[in-house]
């Protein structure tokens, strides 16, 4: 279910007490434990849990409740087809996530590579962001260079999809902040931009493993088209709901943090497709 290159999603930080500090068993050695006050246990590297096989037919129901929305525009066909896209194609939230690690990756790039350049930080030799080979560049330019520095096509499906929904997440910050400038953008404008990106990869990876059902159903290219531009606006509004349940609770998208807690947005997105019961 999910593909070798894949990056492994990184563990939540620790616990922490109320002074900040991580929690211990009450300071002292485990009165079981074999072993001396002088002996250190070795530590065995860490392993993700290995991928499970993907089943026959995995995205047969999420394919045929969304062609019968390609076909006849009900919503809750396509609210079914993306439920049973989590549900069974992934065997619930717990692998999509998995199989989404990328998008928590490259949106830590994205914000890094944001937040360098608003600081004025210097870009290494050669990058896409060398202030000097960027002044006087348009926007569309700009926003060219950002993409082959955080996501380089490598080949892949995914590497696509993520170039993609960065293009589309920095046009839609330009539209609701005209005046924005993409080599200084604000610490609000910057974590707009992971959201957008966020819902746009979701969505992007989404369609090219089930999309093709709508496009093949709907009657008419144009009605494929707005059919598919529902699903995008469903994928959007339930990611943007995420962040901002995340926000209310204190998680903000801050340089640092993006990982974490793009993943705790992709975790809540995942549920709330996956609980969907009409």
């Amino acid at each position: 279910m999910v593909p070798p290159w894949v990056p492994p999603v990184p563990p939540s930080p620790p616990p922490q007490d109320g002074n900040g500090a991580e929690p211990t068993d009450g300071g002292g050695q485990d009165e079981q434990s074999p072993t001396t006050p002088n002996q250190s246990v070795p530590q065995q590297p860490a392993q993700a849990p290995p991928s499970p096989i993907a089943p026959a037919a995995r995205f047969g129901g999420a394919r045929l409740n969304l062609g019968k929305f390609g076909r006849g525009g009900d919503s809750q066909d396509m609210q079914r087809g993306i439920r049973d896209y989590v549900r069974k194609g992934y065997g619930g939230r717990a692998t999509a996530v998995r199989r989404f690690g990328g998008t928590a990756a490259t949106a830590g790039t994205l914000d890094g590579a944001l937040s360098r350049v608003a600081r004025g930080q210097a870009a290494a030799p050669g990058s896409p962001l060398d202030p000097a080979l960027l002044a006087g560049r348009s926007a569309r330019e700009v926003m060219d260079a950002i993409i082959e520095a955080v996501r380089p096509a490598d080949g892949t499906q995914d590497a696509e999809a993520s170039r993609a929904a960065i293009k589309d997440a920095l046009s839609e910050l330009l539209t609701m902040f005209p005046d924005a400038d993409l080599l200084n953008l604000t610490e609000d404008q910057r974590g707009m931009a992971i959201e957008r990106f966020v819902a746009l990869d979701v969505y992007q990876r989404a369609m090219l493993d089930i999309g093709k059902a709508i496009q093949d159903k709907a009657p008419t290219a144009t009605i494929a088209l707005s059919r598919l531009k529902e699903v995008k606006e469903y994928v959007k509004q339930t990611v943007a709901a995420a962040f901002r349940k995340l926000q209310s609770a204190g998680h903000r998208v801050t340089t640092g943090r993006v990982n974490e807690v793009v993943r705790a947005a992709l975790e809540e997105t995942f549920q709330v497709f996956e609980g969907y019961a009409l």
